[in-house]
């Protein structure tokens, strides 16, 4: 496995046939998870539940990537990564200034509680791209490794 820089809290994560997985490493207690329940039709459709953290360390490994989606809309500012499998959405990147920044849906956590998440719902209408891109490079998750091995 690719050993990110700081340890902290480890989330396994899978979607539902596992051909895309990733370890979270969180920077707080597990029960420290804010997720935001996105308005847009697509989350809705896709129980998109996400969370992230400025602290926050990400390793993806998809093992078959010819069997994963990338799907953008509105803004075309960040690649939802479906899984061509079992329909589920894992993550999201979006690259801002060379850099690759990440939010995951907590649905697909399997090492968590889910009445230790707390949650809110959110609605992006309106916002323009760039201050998108500058909450982004706020909020989402910046240390990402994309096919990594995420087996110990």
């Amino acid at each position: 496995m690719v050993k990110l820089m700081r340890d902290f809290t480890p989330i396994n994560a899978t979607c539902h046939c596992g051909n895309i997985r990733f370890i979270l490493r969180w920077p707080e207690p597990k029960s420290g998870i804010h997720v935001r329940m996105c308005g847009c039709t697509f989350c809705q459709k896709h129980a998109g539940a996400w969370t992230s953290h400025q602290n926050a360390e990400l390793a993806v490994e998809i093992r078959d990537p010819s069997l994963v989606s990338k799907y953008n809309f509105g803004t075309k500012t960040a690649d939802f990564f479906v899984c061509s499998v079992c329909g589920v959405v894992p993550f999201v990147l979006s690259e801002i200034d060379n850099n690759q920044y990440a939010v995951v849906n907590v649905n697909t956590f399997e090492n968590v509680d889910s009445l230790s998440l707390s949650g809110s719902s959110t609605d992006f209408d309106g916002e323009d791209t760039e201050s998108r891109l500058q909450r982004r490079k706020r909020n989402w998750i910046p240390n990402v490794l994309l096919n990594a091995s995420t087996r110990e």
